[in-house]
């Protein structure tokens, strides 16, 4: 779903929809399945409902799973989605994924529980 981009994002290709919810999500399976191979460290126990960190433009969103999202793509509030060059979605767009350490940095939190549920940086 997505390859190795530079030192700090992966990139892929997700069908990009608006949604009227307040968050960004995507597929909950594949929303796991991410963040065990980029985000979890392999110590113990480890959630894998954390956010995911992803760039649309010049957005980076905190992603979430849902149950409701259909597989590869991603779900973007519409105020967040009328701002970027993407125009008479759903659209297959180039998608970075940061991985965990440049997520933390972007975001500028230690508490994963703490992601915003979107942040235009």
């Amino acid at each position: 779903m997505f390859e190795r981009f530079s030192s700090e994002y992966y990139v892929g290709r997700l069908y990009v929809e608006p949604t009227d919810g307040e968050a960004a999500t995507m597929c909950r399976e594949q929303h796991e399945q991410v963040n065990r191979q980029l985000y979890a460290t392999g110590d113990g126990v480890e959630r894998v409902d954390l956010p995911l960190v992803m760039k649309v433009g010049s957005h980076h969103l905190a992603v979430h799973g849902d149950d409701t999202v259909p597989q590869d793509t991603l779900a973007i509030p519409e105020d967040v989605l009328e701002s970027t060059r993407i125009r008479n979605p759903p659209t297959l767009e180039e998608v970075l994924l940061a991985e965990a350490d440049r997520a933390n940095d972007l975001l500028g939190l230690s508490d994963e529980s703490n992601f915003p549920a979107s942040a235009g940086i």
